[in-house]
């Protein structure tokens, strides 16, 4: 394939994902995009030109819809800087930002521009956003204007958000919230958990320990008062599934009555599969997304006091993660995402005895997983015979088409450059300190997963510490330049 212009990079792979197909090929790069992709050996003219070796595979980049960067306001938490290298690490070329929790939320236009400029000068894979809708700037005109600005969709919570600059949506507000997205197409990104299911399980919870203490003190039971915020068993039980199932069913409600677009963030449980699939049969526009935590940790084999592992809605039993398994093969659910959402360690771990053990009750739930996500997901799929490029539909071209960025998430001419060289059987065990997220901590500390990312290029440019900055993206609809 001989050319008289100079191309920026070639990468050559025997296996490449090209539509789902895997093919011999030759990628070759122009000005951030794919400008033409050939034989194995073809002669091309390039600046850079890499041939990976047999053991690696040519993906697509990983589009990870659901990242919590926190900055501007908690950036000690995490920062545009170390969250963006981790993607790179991760083989992730493009996340979109949720609008909590940093300070201020993405509620406003404003609020959009101090997170676009904290992100624009630091960060190494292209970002875009989400904003945010809460009580406070339904019909106010906050929701047309973000939308306008080119943020992808609008994040709620149906129950308290854990910060108090972000409170939930009653159900009222989410079929005002889904009307008023209504008129304009965006789409609304749900925290599907009901407030009421939760005060009924910790009152429960409350009457139940009471019992047990006034048993025990009565010598009319050998049964031992639960062991408070320590017992990871109590804190599922504080969840329970008819929690999710039940904002769900809110959520279709709303669906069927705005005729809106929807889509259920981090989904736990399987018992709401049943609804899921009723609401998708029926026409109703709803997606659903996953996480690499639900798919690969049950609730078997979290200790007390691991509150490395606290996420809401909580990781579930065994039985239930093979669930979710299913209705991601059989298109129930439709994409993963890794909602990485980290903290310090002293509230990771607050509460608890030591540095290293936490209280369920206080300890701040979220896990820290953006550069493992895609390794976490093969690992588990490669334990089912679930191939590679199924994942990398769920992870890259699933969630590149939730946002509506049609030139992510595959390798095809015109698409951006954004490319993986993985090496799929390579073993890896997880040391916590050798990841790029801010503060070392993680689920996955010590695990045995599947994988190496050996380079990861962002608009066909190699991604790391001295990369120059990448893309923010807007909606490609907007008109808006990114």
């Amino acid at each position: 394939m001989a050319d008289a212009v100079r191309h920026d990079l070639v990468v050559r792979a025997r296996r490449a994902l090209l539509d789902g197909v895997w093919r011999e090929a030759s990628i070759v790069v122009r000005d951030g995009r794919v400008v033409a992709i050939g034989g194995l050996t073809d002669e091309v003219d390039a600046t850079v030109d890499v041939t990976l070796p047999d053991d690696q595979v040519l993906l697509p980049g990983v589009v990870d819809s659901h990242v919590h960067v926190n900055e501007p306001g908690r950036t000690e938490w995490e920062g545009f800087a170390t969250a963006t290298r981790a993607a790179a690490a991760g083989g992730v070329t493009t996340i979109v930002d949720m609008p909590l929790n940093s300070i201020p939320p993405t509620t406003t236009v404003d609020a959009l521009d101090q997170k676009r400029a904290a992100a624009g000068p630091q960060s190494v894979v292209d970002v875009g956003f989400w904003g945010g809708a809460i009580p406070a700037n339904l019909g106010t005109g906050d929701l047309r204007a973000l939308h306008e600005a080119g943020v992808f969709g609008f994040k709620c919570f149906l129950s308290p958000s854990g910060v108090d600059e972000f409170p939930h949506l009653s159900t009222e507000q989410l079929h005002r919230a889904m009307a008023e997205l209504a008129d304009f197409d965006g789409l609304l990104i749900v925290h599907a958990e009901d407030p009421d299911g939760l005060d009924a399980a910790a009152a429960s919870l409350t009457e139940g320990a009471h019992d047990a203490v006034g048993g025990a003190e009565a010598g009319a039971s050998s049964v031992e008062a639960p062991a408070g915020g320590a017992a990871y068993d109590a804190f599922v039980r504080s969840r329970p599934d008819v929690v999710e199932r039940t904002a769900i069913e809110h959520v279709v409600d709303a669906l069927r009555a705005t005729g809106g677009r929807a889509h259920v963030l981090h989904l736990s449980s399987a018992t709401a599969l049943d609804t899921i699939r009723a609401a998708k049969a029926e026409g109703l526009r709803l997606t659903v997304e996953t996480c690499p935590h639900y798919l690969t940790f049950d609730a078997e084999h979290i200790g007390d006091g691991a509150t490395q592992f606290k996420c809401c809605p909580p990781i579930r039993g065994e039985a239930n993660r093979e669930l979710l398994w299913q209705a991601l093969v059989d298109g129930t659910i439709d994409v993963v995402a890794s909602d990485h959402s980290p903290s310090t360690r002293e509230l990771k771990f607050a509460g608890g005895p030591d540095a290293a053990h936490g209280d369920f009750d206080v300890a701040w739930g979220g896990i820290s997983g953006l550069e493992l996500s895609f390794r976490a997901v093969w690992t588990g799929a490669r334990q089912r015979g679930i191939p590679l490029e199924t994942v990398v539909g769920w992870m890259s071209r699933g969630t590149a088409a939730l946002v509506g960025l049609p030139t992510k998430g595959r390798i095809a001419v015109g698409a951006d450059a954004d490319l993986v060289a993985f090496a799929p059987e390579t073993p890896v065990t997880i040391d916590v300190d050798d990841l790029s997220h801010r503060n070392p901590v993680t689920a996955y500390d010590d695990a045995r997963l599947f994988g190496e990312l050996a380079a990861t290029w962002v608009g066909g440019r190699l991604a790391g510490p001295s990369a120059p900055p990448a893309r923010l993206l807007v909606r490609p609809d907007t008109g808006v330049a990114s």
